[in-house]
């Protein structure tokens, strides 16, 4: 496309099609800051008077509770997960066992399983161990969810260190431990966080097991997004409040650690 429509060619089409992307995003913005009166008009009304008096009403209706339990089970079940998945990632690239293609197809197995037909058992054996209507449920099934995705992705990035590093840290006396923290935790850092931030994106937005399995006293930021929908129709302008006050620690957080997920998710992509 460059060298047949001109060096700026490229540019225009990376800006549209990102505009597009980005477009969804932009409007709900928009929406977020208009009177619902203004955001159900045909056509749409680019120019209002902005008014913060949806965010006031997200608030009111009780938004604080469900963001802190999403914020909990979040980073609680992504610490799980990189604490399990770091050592079960060595174990399966820098020190392979035999049995280790098995073990990580058992790992991949556990994704093909529909989490609709499990939800019955789920729920009945979270309500005989009191766990129905409560995060550490939510805990446990999130690490279970993101915990094989981890394995596979921290186990590419733990194959790119050099086999050199760790004999002369071998031949220097460093244990397991220190091997892990002092030598191939500073070069897989950035892979680390990569798959960190998928983690909390998976468990940021799922939806299904917290709406089925919490209730007043667990539930998350999808299912306080659930309550606009109502018999009488959608809130508009409300719903784009709580979305983006939902989406923002999100985004703030990937903001925060996109060269770290860039360089991550790059690792192994050039021999």
């Amino acid at each position: 496309m460059k060298s047949r429509f001109g060096p700026g060619a490229l540019t225009v089409a990376t800006w549209v099609i990102a505009i597009l992307f980005v477009f969804p995003l932009l409007w709900m913005i928009l929406t977020a800051f208009k009177q619902e009166a203004d955001a159900y008009t045909d056509p749409p009304r680019l120019v209002f008077t902005p008014t913060l008096d949806q965010f006031a009403g997200v608030l009111e209706r009780g938004f604080l509770p469900y963001l802190s339990n999403s914020a909990f089970v979040t980073v609680v079940s992504t610490i799980f997960v990189l604490l399990l998945g770091i050592p079960a990632a060595y174990a399966l690239s820098l020190a392979p066992v035999k049995g280790t293609s098995n073990a990580l197809g058992f790992f991949l197995s556990t994704k093909m399983l529909p989490i609709v037909a499990a939800i019955i058992p789920l729920y009945v054996i979270s309500q005989n161990t009191q766990l129905l209507d409560n995060v550490w449920a939510l805990i446990i099934l999130y690490t279970s969810m993101n915990l094989p995705l981890a394995i596979w992705m921290m186990r590419s990035f733990f194959l790119e260190v050099p086999h050199e590093m760790i004999e002369a840290g071998r031949i220097d006396g460093a244990t397991l431990p220190v091997l892990l923290r002092k030598i191939i935790m500073p070069v897989v850092a950035p892979g680390v966080a990569a798959t960190a931030l998928i983690c909390v994106i998976f468990s940021w937005t799922e939806f299904f097991y917290s709406v089925n399995l919490t209730a007043a006293r667990a539930g998350t930021v999808p299912v306080f997004l659930v309550g606009f929908i109502t018999s009488e129709g959608l809130y508009w302008a409300q719903l784009s409040a709580a979305a983006l006050l939902a989406s923002l620690p999100v985004m703030i957080v990937g903001w925060i650690a996109q060269n770290h997920l860039v360089r991550g998710l790059s690792m192994g992509a050039v021999k």
